[in-house]
């Protein structure tokens, strides 16, 4: 016991030279002052070495030395407040203060309580791969989707940014594990849904769950597959009335996803292209001196000295006038289009949240407003979502009855921010945004038809996409013995679609449209369910019982209509409506179903709080599948040992303060096909739209109307498969919960590896089928394996306390099993080299090996068609002396070989800050979407392209990597290669806050229980790989091609409670 406390005392030696040092406890004494003297000490009677002991309100305090003891001098009548990191805080009034304070473990580190399915459990108790979300640490961030906000704080959890106002994220948990959906299911307040979260108010959400493993996700059968996030809702509190009100505004600052040529470097490119390719100039003289007769003065025009036939360039004439037919419409500008459509975007969010209740009932009100606009003109999103929930108990507190009701109206702008993006990236800049005579500036002659991104933010500015969602549940619990309970919830989950679509007449350069059309749509889904639940607990000895049968029923439907028409006299918002079109009647609609009825049980056993076990089956028959496969059955279990709780350990509990070992075994299924993929399907097709595709109609529409009096057959476009199945996901789970030296460090690390099998898809079929020929089949099989990492520190130096999380991930995908009539369908050549055995996302082409910078690399190379000096060289894989298809190889993986985050909290006194950095590293992209712009001239005709050629090759500049301008595509460059592909990795300042909570006095004064003032930077700064042959060149690796730009936005915040 000596050498344990010697031990003990020495470690605790620098953080207790840290806390005196830290320590400021000079206060002006007015009032009569008491000596308070203590020892601290543990459940194991061992001191608490560097305990903060401090009079509450104030700043006056001290730490606990070797011993445990301290001596404080305090105002007679305070309170002294003792806390350590690990342990429960302590409040004693100054006059009666124990000689000997005892301190207990905290409950919250070891005894949190979490919601695993249908019931729940102490963490300490868990087996399974659970990831608890503090909710703390993301319910100042301003965004519209509370998920968007996870990213980089949970292990294996992976979130790819949209950039979008409405914060629309790409969710997979643990990797890809099927060819089809990977999206996670949603469980909020016990209800399943796989929308996103944009309709949920982060501010409402009390807690956040991720299963991610199957022993932890089974209990959820059929759609478990891709993991599991449970979000329960806050509910109301007994103990009077609360009022909480929570307000911020955020500035965000535009960015450009791409730097574009001006007027002059277009007409400087244009001319270099022109020069490289042996074309004619449009130049002011010819070789011969002469004024050129032939010269375009709605062009670029170029002004050169002779040398023979080799001009030289002088200047760059731009011209006056643009023209359509020959006809000067418009007077030549120098647009910024990125910067015409953008703006500083500004998001509000304002909660208010009113609880209520006593020891018989409780009750909450809730209402949020979220409103996004965002940094690309005619984009926004604006959410109102209203929530009620109560529960009252009865009959001597054995019933419980509640309701929890949430209605969300939003508006989505009907532009897409990354939609005007490409329209921006594509109208030249020589185009202005009006013509000679106010009308809308557009392509001239000679240009690709580009639309005007202007024109269309202000003639869709009265078009918008409205949806309602209806979200809620009642429940039932009955404590029907001791120990037994009985559970009926009955919960909806509805949604109502709504859009109108005006397009008004325009003229556009030389693109018009003068017919005004209007398009309708509306639909309408969702799903109600009704869960039943019988729960038994009680213990025997030293052993506790946790058992749970369940029943469940789910019917989802969804139908939708939409109408259109075209003509109209006026074309205002008033007006446009369906009865007043002129002509071009069209209509359509359809409707859809699925149920799923499912039986499920579990059981939690633990010996003395160190042996754990759970098991657990879920039976889903779903209406999906064939008559001969519609019921799955998904068996799991999971064993713990809590190694820290044996006797043995006991001498090694001061240093591993809490040990425990699980490992866990389970299947779940997928059933995220179409709702009808297992039927045989007809449809009556009077005609089909001849535009793109010949009319696959099965009636005489003689007069070529697309309606008339003959009747329509119908056509085959599904074969039945009555065989079709689930697929099945078994997964294996190892994992390792650690404390140490008393909780100051906690952490987990687990390795995972899942197998999912029968996998489905829907393969190409021959053409001897005939029409409809496609269905629906189990063919392939994915591994995934991975290894997660987290680790917490947490302590107090004096009077800061500090909290550092970090963590790390990595998984690895593969794909072994594909019917052969579809392995063509991936990367690969179809014959020796398949992505079998190979990640699902791996990238497959040719290798750009540089380019020719001579011609005697040019002669001394393979044969390969339009090489030339300033091209690019592609290696001959297979040294066969050509180069084809056989010389593709594999380029990289788009998944990262890590995802990690690092989380840093500090408090002292009043103030609070907090810092969150993201990364992953060894993830790579196919960027071929915005290099095709930045790097290439010939690949479209017409339009603008990136800066980036300014620095092309030409014998002067020898030592670029960017090939020669040219308009032509001779050496086929257009081929997917690595050129095209750059190394995504990155480091993210995610977010850094600070706060200040008003003291003690100042709240008093206010008649306030609490309050607190925020300033926080989101997407501060990013570091990404700029070196090296897959350097990335765009803006920001976390959205590598062309989409809506993730802005840095600074939010102010303020949070009051009555």
């Amino acid at each position: 016991m000596k050498t344990t406390t010697f031990l003990r005392r020495l470690r605790a030696g620098t953080a207790l030279l840290a806390a005196v040092l830290g320590l400021c406890c000079v206060q002006a004494t007015l009032a009569q002052q008491v000596v308070v003297k203590s020892t601290v000490v543990d459940v194991q009677n061992e001191p608490v070495i560097g305990a903060t002991v401090i009079e509450k309100g104030t700043t006056n305090g001290t730490i606990t030395d070797m011993d445990g003891n301290f001596s404080l001098e305090v105002k007679q009548g305070a309170t002294v407040q003792v806390s350590y990191v690990g342990y429960t805080t302590q409040e004693f009034p100054a006059g009666s203060v124990p000689a000997r304070i005892v301190l207990a473990e905290d409950a919250e580190t070891l005894g949190e309580v979490v919601v695993t399915g249908y019931s729940s459990q102490r963490k300490a108790d868990l087996t399974g791969a659970v990831s608890v979300v503090k909710m703390d640490d993301i319910r100042d961030l301003n965004s519209g989707n509370a998920v968007q906000s996870l990213q980089g704080r949970v292990p294996g959890l992976q979130i790819a940014n949209t950039g979008q106002p409405d914060g629309d994220v790409d969710v997979k948990i643990r990797g890809v594990s099927t060819l089809g959906n990977s999206r996670p299911l949603y469980i909020i307040d016990g209800v399943p849904s796989t929308r996103s979260m944009n309709e949920i108010a982060t501010s409402d959400i009390e807690s956040i769950q991720v299963l991610k493993d199957a022993s932890a996700a089974t209990i959820y059968g059929s759609r478990a597959a891709n993991g599991v996030i449970i979000i329960t809702t806050k509910k109301g509190k007994s103990g009077g009335t609360h009022v909480e009100f929570r307000a911020s505004l955020t500035a965000q600052q535009w960015q450009r996803a791409i730097d574009l040529l001006n007027t002059e470097e277009y007409g400087l490119v244009r001319y270099r292209a022109t020069v490289n390719d042996g074309k004619e100039l449009n130049t002011t003289t010819l070789s011969n001196g002469q004024p050129n007769p032939e010269l375009n003065r709605y062009t670029y025009m170029y002004d050169v000295t002779w040398k023979g036939d080799e001009p030289t360039l002088n200047r760059i004439v731009i011209p006056k006038y643009l023209d359509v037919a020959g006809e000067p419409v418009m007077q030549a500008a120098n647009t910024d289009w990125v910067k015409e459509i953008s703006r500083t975007g500004f998001t509000q969010n304002y909660n208010l949240n009113l609880t209520t209740g006593n020891d018989k009932g409780r009750a909450l009100f809730a209402l949020d407003y979220y409103g996004n606009e965002g940094t690309v003109r005619g984009t926004y999103f604006n959410r109102v979502t209203l929530r009620l929930n109560s529960d009252y108990r009865l009959f001597n507190d054995r019933v419980t009855i509640g309701e929890n009701l949430s209605i969300a109206k939003t508006r989505n702008s009907a532009l897409k921010g990354n939609n005007l993006q490409e329209d921006a990236k594509n109208i030249q800049s020589i185009v202005p945004i009006r013509d000679l005579k106010g009308g809308w500036g557009g392509p001239a002659s000679n240009m690709s038809d580009r639309s005007n991104p202007v024109r269309l933010i202000e003639d869709n500015k009265q078009n918008h996409e409205d949806v309602v969602r209806l979200f809620g549940d009642i429940n039932l619990s009955v404590d029907i013995l001791e120990g037994l309970t009985f559970r009926s919830r009955f919960g909806v989950d509805y949604t109502g679609f709504w859009a109108r679509s005006m397009q008004k007449t325009y003229k556009s350069g030389f693109m018009s449209d003068n017919t005004a059309r209007l398009n309708q749509s509306a639909n309408y889904g969702g799903n109600w369910i009704l869960s039943n639940t019988l729960q038994y607990k009680f213990n025997a000895g030293k052993s506790h019982f946790d058992l749970l049968a369940g029943q469940e029923m789910l019917k989802y439907t969804f139908s939708d209509m939409s109408a259109g028409r075209d003509g109209f006299l006026l074309e205002t918002p008033d007006y446009m409506y369906l009865s007043v079109g002129e002509g071009n009647l069209r209509n359509a609609g359809s409707g859809t179903s699925y149920a799923l009825s499912s039986f499920f049980g579990k059981i939690n056993y633990d010996y003395a709080d160190r042996y754990l076990a759970s098991f657990t089956v879920r039976r889903d028959g779903s209406s999906r599948f064939g008559k001969n496969h519609r019921w799955g059955t998904f068996p799991a279990f999971s064993l713990g040992w809590r190694v820290s709780e044996e006797p043995f350990f006991e001498k090694a509990r001061h240093t591993v303060s809490d040990l425990k070992l699980r490992y866990g075994w389970g299947q779940t299924g997928n059933q995220e096909i179409d709702n009808y993929a297992s039927y045989g399907l007809y449809q009556a097709r009077y005609y089909t739209d001849p535009t793109w595709a010949r009319d696959e109609g099965t009636a005489y529409d003689i007069k070529g109307t697309g309606q008339g009096a003959l009747p329509s057959g119908f056509i085959r476009i599904q074969r039945v498969n009555p065989d079709l199945k689930w697929e099945t996901t078994t997964q294996h789970n190892a994992g390792i919960d650690f404390g140490l030296f008393d909780q100051r460090f906690t952490g987990s690390l687990d390795y995972f590896f899942k197998r999912s099998s029968d996998i489905l898809v829907s393969p190409p079929y021959i053409g001897t089928i005939g029409f409809g020929g496609n269905r629906w089949v189990n063919g392939a099989s994915m591994e995934n394996s991975g290894v997660e990492f987290m680790l917490t520190y947490h302590t107090n130096i004096g009077q800061v306390g500090l909290n550092i999380t970090g963590n790390i991930a990595s998984y690895r995908n593969k794909i072994t099993e594909l019917p052969e009539d579809v392995i063509n369908s991936y990367p690969g050549n179809g014959n020796d080299q398949t992505i079998l055995g190979r990640p699902w996302k791996s990238l497959f082409g040719y290798v750009a090996d540089g380019l020719f910078r001579s011609e005697a690399e040019v002669k001394a190379h393979a044969e390969q068609p339009g090489k030339g000096v300033g091209r690019i060289r592609y290696k001959d894989i297979n040294n066969d002396g050509r180069i084809n298809d056989e010389d593709r190889t594999w380029l990289g993986v788009e998944d990262p070989d890590f995802l990690y985050g690092l989380n840093v909290n500090a408090t002292w006194r009043q103030f609070d800050f907090s810092m969150f950095w993201h990364g992953q590293v060894g993830s790579y992209a196919n960027v071929t979407t915005i290099k095709s712009f930045t790097d290439f001239f010939g690949f479209f005709g017409g339009q603008n392209y990136g800066s980036r050629l300014l620095d092309a090759w030409s014998p002067e500049n020898n030592g670029s990597t960017i090939p020669a301008v040219s308009a032509n595509n001779v050496n086929d460059e257009s081929r997917f290669s690595s050129y095209f592909v750059e190394n995504t990795s990155f480091l993210k300042l995610v977010n850094m806050e600070i706060g200040y909570r008003l003291p003690e006095r100042m709240l008093k004064a206010a008649h306030m229980e609490s309050a607190r003032v925020y300033l926080s930077g989101q997407n501060l700064l990013t570091l990404k790989k700029t070196w090296g042959d897959n350097a990335f060149t765009g803006v920001d690796p976390e959205t590598p091609n062309f989409a809506y730009p993730i802005p840095r936005s600074l939010t102010v915040g303020l949070q009051v409670n009555f």
